[in-house]
């Protein structure tokens, strides 16, 4: 038996079970979900971060945005109101696209 006590996708068991296993689950509460989910941005961000290649590493920021989108979402904001915010940030700020690294400030 292996443990896991980490937050996983909602079909996660369904699938574990298909393959003729077993699983024990639990459903967290708004505290513990909280939690989970900035645990889960870490684990994804670190997956990220070691991806090898160009194709592990969109599919590791596809499992961020998962997490970015739930996270949001159990905050009461909707993807698009994200998206709103981001677009209204780089109208204002910028994007990175330009690959600017600010070295000093005077």
């Amino acid at each position: 038996m292996k443990t896991y006590n980490k937050l996983v996708r909602d079909k996660i068991p369904q699938i574990i079970e298909t393959s003729g296993k077993s699983c024990d689950v639990k459903v967290l509460n708004e505290e513990e979900y909280e939690a989970a989910l900035k645990k889960k941005m870490q684990e994804e961000l670190n997956e990220f971060l070691e991806a090898k290649d160009k194709n592990e590493q969109i599919h590791e920021l596809a499992d961020l945005l998962e997490v970015i989108y739930s996270f949001a979402h159990n905050q009461g904001t909707t993807i698009e109101e994200l998206e709103n915010i981001r677009k209204n940030k780089q109208d204002g700020r910028g994007g990175f696209g330009e690959k600017i690294m600010l070295l000093t400030v005077q």
